[in-house]
């Protein structure tokens, strides 16, 4: 058995009881005061509750090391479970691992348990490749979770849904009972916030529950070799409700995101230790439940207006996969004296850096206006070859000049007015090729002249300037 180093500090308690009536006292007396028996007053050891301590291997099972070579073999060819849903598996770094605790986090009526009932669809699947999994609910009757289902699939059930297991449950003891006896290849959670445990007092929720119930459910993962996602409530500034030790004790922290104004869904991985927690994934919440996104750039760029006053084109890089958004800038007099900086979806750190670079190298000044930045789709800019797409959004904004039809924009922007290259810039153009743009602004510094050019280069009219200076006369000029 192994406990976690957050698990070791729970030491064993001694205390004093009667042999003869079972009453207890806090120390050594001749004479029980309950029974009045003499010498029978002894010193007794509680060991801590159960789900205190996380039990990586089976009951009577002793470890041994094993050579890394061997464990790293032993893991390979452990497969995956994929959901069906490949956004969620992209995120996921490629499916579910065996043995796995994954929690998925966000706001109310995000759409979470919805995500959960879709991917618990696909994996049930139809036939025998199907795999079963267990649904317990600690917020919703099975009949409630059922018609849930049943709208998620347009109304009718189709075979092989009888492999998805619905449960009411919020005691943990009985939730892994009923896993023990079904034996489901998938464990799912709704949610960690009103499940309890015998072993521990308190109300559901509080942070000695929510300590236990995950421990428990992290010891039958490891022990059952059976992946576990649990739900998690957030609290109003965005953090998952319950202790840091939560996030700590899972393998993976999803975070679902998305507004109210907004149908578009966003799935991110703040922590994953079998995959990359840069990736993201994309749906569209419908009347039928979650629709996955293929093409996030084309509907980031559905409402895009062509040749707009303050509006440019970048390709970010979320993961491995290249984003085309929208950056929209406004200027506005600043009567008050005291100019501000508005940003949605955009850092107004480096929004006053590019402000001060453009007043100084580019002779722009803007620095005495009120200035807006609105990342168009709700996603947020925050690697830095977005700046140069940002700052000239706000020059077109101050010069009252457009920037040309079909121009994607690309690259970071230095204090001293100098351009710098960004990584995987084929794979940008590539994607701005595809969606039919025809022109990009680059960073041309340090690119070998006889470099052959990819066919996403060759198909777009590359415009590659080092400076400030050079890429506003390029663009308006």
């Amino acid at each position: 058995m192994v406990v976690t180093a957050a698990m070791a500090k729970s030491k064993s308690k001694t205390r004093w009881a009667c042999n003869s009536c079972g009453a207890t006292t806090n120390g050594w007396f001749g004479q029980c005061p309950s029974c009045r028996e003499w010498n029978t007053i002894q010193e007794q050891t509680e060991r801590p509750a159960a789900g205190e301590r996380v039990v990586l291997a089976a009951p009577g099972a002793k470890s041994k090391p094993v050579p890394v070579t061997r464990a790293q073999a032993d893991a390979a060819g452990e497969s995956r479970l994929r959901t069906g849903i490949s956004e969620f598996d992209r995120v996921l770094g490629g499916g579910l691992v065996p043995g796995s605790l994954v929690l998925l986090g966000g706001s109310p009526g995000i759409g979470k348990s919805t995500l959960l009932l879709q991917a618990c669809a696909a994996l049930v699947g139809e036939g025998e490749q199907g795999r079963s999994v267990l649904y317990a609910s600690g917020e919703e009757s099975v009949a409630q979770v059922a018609a849930r289902a049943a709208r998620l699939r347009g109304g009718e059930f189709r075979g092989g849904d009888e492999r998805l297991l619905l449960v009411a449950e919020t005691r943990i003891e009985s939730i892994l009972d009923h896993a023990a006896t079904q034996r489901p290849d998938v464990l799912v959670v709704d949610s960690i916030q009103t499940v309890y445990s015998d072993a521990q007092d308190g109300l559901p929720g509080n942070i000695s529950q929510i300590r236990s119930v995950t421990g428990h459910l992290l010891s039958w993962a490891k022990t059952s070799n059976v992946p576990v996602v649990i739900v998690g409530h957030v609290t109003k500034d965005g953090q998952l409700a319950g202790p840091r030790l939560l996030e700590h004790m899972v393998d993976a922290v999803l975070s679902f995101e998305g507004d109210e104004e907004r149908a578009t869904r966003m799935l991110r991985a703040s922590k994953n230790r079998f995959g990359s927690t840069a990736e993201l994934g994309v749906f569209e919440m419908t009347g039928l439940g979650l629709r996955e996104v293929q093409n996030p750039s084309e509907a980031f760029l559905a409402d895009h207006p062509e040749q707009a006053i303050g509006s440019a084109v970048t390709a970010s890089l979320e993961g491995s996969r290249p984003l085309l958004l929208e950056v929209q800038a406004l200027l506005g007099p600043s009567p008050g004296g005291y100019p501000r900086r508005t940003c949605v979806g955009a850092d107004p750190n480096r929004l006053a850096m590019l402000l001060a670079v453009l007043d100084r190298h580019a002779d722009l000044f803007v620095v005495d206006q009120d200035v807006f930045v609105n990342v168009a789709g709700g996603l947020r800019l925050s690697e830095p070859a977005a700046d140069l797409a940002v700052l000239l959004a706000v020059a077109s904004s101050h010069l009252r000049k457009p920037i040309p039809k079909g121009t994607v924009i690309i690259g970071e922007v230095g204090l001293t007015g100098e351009l710098r290259r960004v990584p995987r810039m084929d794979e940008r153009l590539a994607e701005a090729t595809r969606l039919g743009f025809t022109r990009a602004i680059v960073c041309g510094r340090g690119r070998k002249a006889d470099k052959p050019a990819k066919p996403a280069r060759a198909r777009l009219e590359l415009i590659e300037v080092e400076t400030v200076v050079q890429a506003v006369e390029a663009t308006f000029e």
